[in-house]
């Protein structure tokens, strides 16, 4: 776990997408997304206030396209060397928990 959380912040600071494979507890199976990394600590909308990795997801068939997974969701991340622009995505002011320079 903590290999990836190391892969997964510099990959935050790097800009770098993500292939995610996780359980969705929603759909009830195994999904993957292309997605870039947000942030990790705990979700400011869900009662459980544990750490989880929280994800912008590129292809969402929802109008919402954050995913917030916690670890024993993810199945495994494939770190891209494709880049992603946070101003692609980005119209609110966030509250990072992992500090960024993101402009």
């Amino acid at each position: 776990m903590e290999n990836i959380l190391a892969e997964f912040i510099s990959a935050i600071h790097d800009k770098r997408k993500i292939r995610l494979t996780f359980y969705s507890k929603q759909d009830k199976s195994v999904i993957e997304r292309l997605t870039a990394p947000l942030d990790y600590g705990p979700s400011s909308k869900s009662k459980n206030k544990d750490n989880r990795f929280h994800f912008w997801d590129y292809q969402s068939d929802t109008q919402n396209h954050t995913l917030s997974l916690l670890p024993n969701q993810i199945i495994g991340m494939e770190f891209m060397n494709e880049n992603f622009d946070s101003t692609d995505f980005m119209s609110w002011i966030p509250n990072w928990t992992i500090e960024r320079n993101w402009g």
